[in-house]
């Protein structure tokens, strides 16, 4: 996927926010995000599903395994004191993994690297991946994508006393810090040559970087970055606006047409419930920007 410079973001994903720090939930399954601790979908019934082999594999184990991040606050958080999990990432896989007849216990949340996604895919270690994982040409040729269900753009997480960088016109001469394999360090790469890319494994570990001064910028999807800046304000600001446009999917494991076919119409009939996920995790900062979801693709 080629990016530019700047790209038009579609739809009202785009979250131009700072995002509240989600808390942990109680990982039962009253225990959402949602204030009133009330899940917006109900674990589906008598499920029809043909053709897919990873359906098929988790009817037959009982459970479903779900690759994610757990270091991004307000989409896919793992608590350090409660181990749970919580965000809209979260919250989305549970929602699919509810739809094919799984209840939340029998959800394996597994967090894996963003270098190591499609391997994770291609050789089942996860039935699905849902954290922020975005759908690009070249991903395509690998795996197949559920999606999109959330739409966001790139942008720039810097110290909050460095005014030297202001947007992505500034980084000739910088260390700008994203995850191996991302497309954000890919864009990095192609399009900003006078920059100094880093990469680390996570962004968490960038994060780390850019406080004690190892990088200058760390760079990823704003909803990402806004959610960073949030739990160290004091430290931490997100500059300039989104400068490519990045659409969030459901990776599944690459011929899984019929899987992908069933996740798109449980997407497309559950707008009220996609809003409901929104709103009690990534809506919580109070915005006047509300979010709408995207179509998803044929």
């Amino acid at each position: 996927m080629k990016f530019t410079k700047k790209a038009s973001l579609l739809g009202a994903g785009v979250v131009t926010m700072a995002l509240a720090l989600t808390g942990c939930n109680s990982g039962t399954p009253g225990g959402s995000d949602a204030a009133s601790g009330e899940k917006p979908y109900t674990v589906a019934e008598n499920v029809s599903l043909n053709g897919s082999p990873t359906y098929d594999k988790i009817t037959s184990e009982g459970t479903i395994t779900i690759g994610v991040k757990e270091d991004q606050p307000g989409m896919g958080y793992k608590s350090l004191t409660t181990n749970e999990y919580s965000g809209f990432d979260i919250e989305i896989a549970r929602w699919m993994a509810a739809s094919l007849g799984v209840s939340e216990d029998k959800i394996q949340f597994m967090p894996i690297a963003s270098s190591n996604r499609e391997q994770a895919l291609a050789n089942g270690q996860v039935d699905m991946y849902v954290g922020t994982y975005s759908i690009t040409d070249n991903r395509k040729q690998m795996i197949d994508f559920a999606g999109p269900y959330f739409v966001t753009g790139q942008g720039l997480l810097v110290r909050k006393d460095d005014n030297s960088i202001n947007s992505e016109q500034d980084l000739a001469g910088k260390k700008v810090c994203s995850a191996t394999g991302s497309t954000p360090i890919q864009n990095i790469r192609e399009n900003f040559q006078q920059a100094i890319p880093q990469e680390f494994d996570v962004y968490s570990k960038c994060v780390d970087a850019l406080k004690n001064g190892t990088v200058d910028a760390v760079t990823t999807d704003q909803a990402i970055l806004l959610g960073y800046a949030a739990q160290d304000s004091e430290n931490l600001k997100v500059v300039g606006e989104p400068f490519t446009t990045e659409r969030y999917g459901i990776g599944l494991k690459k011929g899984e047409t019929a899987l992908k076919d069933y996740l798109n119409q449980t997407l497309t009939n559950g707008q009220e419930i996609w809003t409901k996920i929104y709103d009690s995790t990534l809506g919580q900062a109070g915005s006047d920007v509300q979010a709408t979801q995207p179509a998803v693709d044929n």
